[in-house]
C-alpha cells in the first residue's frame, strides 16, 4: 500500500509476476520490443516494498529492453543485478543490506571466474542514503533514484568501465507516462497501472516526499490509453496507484487549468496550498469506469482529507457497478493529539465522520486503514484511543506497524523517538490482535451470502481449491468444481483465472472466507441481479 508502511496482514493479489501490455488495435503503439542481440548483458530485478515499487520495476526493465538488455530470472545468470529498494521503515532498509552480503560474495565469485557483476540499488533506498551505499564495501556500482530510471542505460556505461554512478536528481514532471509498463498477476487477471507519483502532504513521520519527491499526476490521456490495452488483453481488474491518489490533478492541457479544485472535507486541513484547476481523481475514475463493464476498478492510496463534501468520488463508487466497494482510509491513529504531532490534518471525530458518511453513502462498503504504533510521544492512552478506533470502525483489512524513525523527516528534526521498543512491540501486538478479533466479526456477518470473486488461481494450500478476492477486497477460497454458467451461453466448465464466480460464503475468518461456488457469470449480469 502507498500510503500504508509495508505489508503486515492481508496484502493483495500476488505481485510477483508481470506481464507486458500488448497495444490496442487503433491505439498509439510503444516504441516496438528490441529482440536481445545475442550475448546481450542479462539483468535480474529484484523488488521490495509497495506496489509503487512492483511499478517502478517494470519501468526500469522497459527502458533497459529497450536498449538491448536481456531479462533473465536466475540469478546465477545475470551480468546485471538490481535491487528496487524501500525506505519506509529501517527494517526494510536491512533486508537490502543483509541482500547485498549475499551478493558480495556472487560477485567475488564471478569476478575470478568472467565478467564482472553489476549491482545497482534503485529507488527510494537509493534517494536517501546515496552516499553511504556507494561507500559501504564498496560492492554497489550504480544507484539510481525514482526519477532517474531513464538514465540507466548510461549509468551501467559508465559501470563497464569500472566506475561507480549515480543519479538521484528528483523531478517536478516525471511520470513514465510514455513507458507502459503493466503488471499483472501470474494469470493476467489484474493489474497496476500508475497514475501519479510523489507526495505533498508532509506528514512527519513519512520519508515519501524526501525518497519521492513532489507531488506530479500523469496525464488522463495516457492512463485511459493503458487501461483500454488492458481490457483488449483480457485484464479483469485494475488498481489505480499513486501516494494520494484522490489529490490527483491533470494539468497537461490549457483548457483543463480552469476547472476549479473541490475543497476539503469538514474538519480536514493541509500543510500545503492546493494546486488550481486541473482534471481531479473523480473525473479520471469516471472516465476508467466506464472503459469496460467486465473490469473491475479498485484505488490506492487515498487521502481522508481527500474526499471533499459533495462526494463526488464516493458517488461513483456507489452508482458504477465495477468499480469496487471498498476504501483504504488510513488513520494511523486513533489519538487527536498524536494526529497533530503527525500532522495528518484531521481529528480523530472528524475521521470518524467521515467513516460514517462513506458508510452511509456505500452501505456495504469494505474498509482497511494503516495504523502506527509507538509514535513519538504516545502515551498509554493515545494507544488505547486507537485501540477503540478501531474497534469501533471494524475494518475487514489491516496494515499495522511499529513506528521507525526515518531521519529527514520532520519527526526526526523536531520530535524524540521516545517510546522504547519493548512498549512499540506490545503495543502493536495488541492492535493486530484487535484487529483480527474485529475483522473476524466483520467477515463472520457474510457467513451465508452470496459474494461475486474474481478468480485468480490456485489456492496455495490445496491443488482442489480456487482463490480469489470478492468486491471488497477479502480472499475467498473454494472448491475447483464443474458450474454451470449462469449467462446462458456457455457449457458447464471449471472456472478459470479472470472469472466471476459465484460463490455462497460458509466459513469466515480474519483474513479469508471459505465458501460453495454456485455458477459462473459477468460482472455485468451479477449487478443487474444484486
Amino acid at each position: 500500500q502507498p500510503e500504508g508502511r509495508g505489508v503486515a496482514l492481508p496484502a493483495g493479489p500476488d505481485l510477483r509476476h508481470f506481464l507486458r501490455a500488448a497495444p490496442a488495435a487503433g491505439e498509439p503503439r510503444p516504441p516496438s520490443e528490441p529482440v536481445p542481440a545475442p550475448g546481450a548483458a542479462k539483468v535480474y530485478l529484484e523488488t521490495y516494498g509497495c506496489q509503487m515499487n512492483v511499478n517502478d520495476t517494470e519501468i526500469a526493465w522497459t527502458i533497459l529492453q529497450r536498449n538491448g538488455y536481456a531479462r533473465t530470472k536466475e540469478l546465477d545468470e545475470a551480468d546485471v543485478v538490481l535491487l528496487v529498494t524501500c525506505s519506509v521503515r529501517e527494517k526494510a532498509e536491512q533486508a537490502i543490506w543483509n541482500r547485498l552480503q549475499h551478493l558480495k560474495a556472487l560477485k567475488a565469485r564471478r569476478q575470478q571466474a568472467r565478467a564482472p557483476l553489476r549491482i545497482g540499488i534503485l529507488g527510494c533506498m537509493a534517494e536517501r542514503l546515496k552516499e553511504e551505499i556507494l561507500h559501504r564495501e564498496k560492492l554497489v556500482d550504480i544507484v539510481a533514484g525514482p526519477d532517474a530510471y531513464r538514465d540507466l542505460p548510461r549509468l551501467l556505461a559508465v559501470a563497464e568501465s569500472g566506475q561507480q554512478a549515480a543519479n538521484v536528481l528528483l523531478s517536478l514532471d516525471e511520470t513514465y507516462a510514455d513507458i507502459l509498463p503493466v503488471q499483472t498477476s501470474a494469470g493476467g487477471t489484474t493489474a497496476f497501472v500508475s497514475i501519479m507519483r510523489g507526495c505533498d502532504n508532509m506528514c512527519t513521520y513519512c520519508i515519501v516526499p524526501f525518497t519521492r519527491g513532489r507531488e506530479r499526476s500523469r496525464p488522463i490521456a495516457s492512463i485511459l490509453q493503458e487501461v483500454r490495452m488492458l481490457s483488449d488483453q483480457g485484464v479483469k481488474e485494475v488498481t489505480l496507484l499513486g501516494q494520494n491518489v484522490n489529490s490527483y490533478r491533470d494539468l497537461s492541457e490549457v483548457q483543463f487549468q480552469s476547472v476549479a479544485a473541490p475543497g476539503l472535507s469538514r474538519g480536514f486541513s493541509t500543510v500545503y496550498k492546493a494546486k488550481p484547476g486541473g482534471l481531479c481523481f473523480a473525473h479520471l475514475l469516471d472516465q476508467v469506469s466506464r472503459i469496460d463493464p467486465e473490469m473491475r476498478i479498485r484505488f490506492t492510496s487515498p487521502h481522508p482529507k481527500d474526499f471533499p463534501d459533495e462526494a463526488s468520488v464516493l458517488q461513483l463508487i456507489r452508482e458504477r457497478h465495477n468499480i469496487c466497494k471498498q476504501l483504504h482510509l488510513p488513520a494511523q491513529s486513533g489519538s487527536t493529539r498524536v494526529l497533530e504531532a503527525m500532522r495528518r490534518g484531521y481529528t480523530r471525530e472528524a475521521y470518524l465522520d467521515l467513516v460514517h458518511h462513506v458508510r452511509d453513502l456505500v452501505p456495504g462498503v469494505s474498509l482497511s486503514s494503516d495504523f502506527i504504533a509507538g509514535f513519538c510521544g504516545e502515551t498509554e492512552e493515545d494507544h488505547q484511543q486507537t485501540m477503540s478506533l478501531l474497534r469501533e470502525v471494524r475494518y475487514n483489512v489491516g496494515f499495522l506497524f511499529a513506528y521507525s524513525m526515518r531521519q529527514k523527516t520532520r519527526a526526526y528534526h523536531r520530535l524524540q523517538d521516545d517510546v522504547p521498543a519493548d512498549v512499540k512491540k506490545r503495543r502493536l501486538e495488541e492492535l493486530i490482535a484487535a484487529f483480527r478479533e474485529e475483522a473476524a466479526r466483520a467477515n463472520a456477518a457474510l457467513v451465508g451470502q452470496d459474494q461475486l470473486v474474481l478468480v485468480e488461481g490456485p489456492s496455495k494450500r490445496s491443488a482442489s481449491e480456487l482463490c480469489g478476492r470478492n468486491d471488497g477486497n477479502i480472499k475467498v477460497i473454494f472448491p475447483d468444481a464443474e458450474l454451470e454458467d449462469a449467462t446462458d451461453c456457455g457449457a458447464p466448465g471449471r472456472a478459470q483465472p479472470g472469472d466471476y464466480v459465484v460463490v455462497k460464503v460458509t466459513s469466515a475468518s480474519s483474513q479469508t472466507l471459505r465458501g460453495v461456488p454456485l455458477c459462473r457469470t459477468t460482472l455485468s449480469r451479477a449487478a443487474a441481479c444484486h
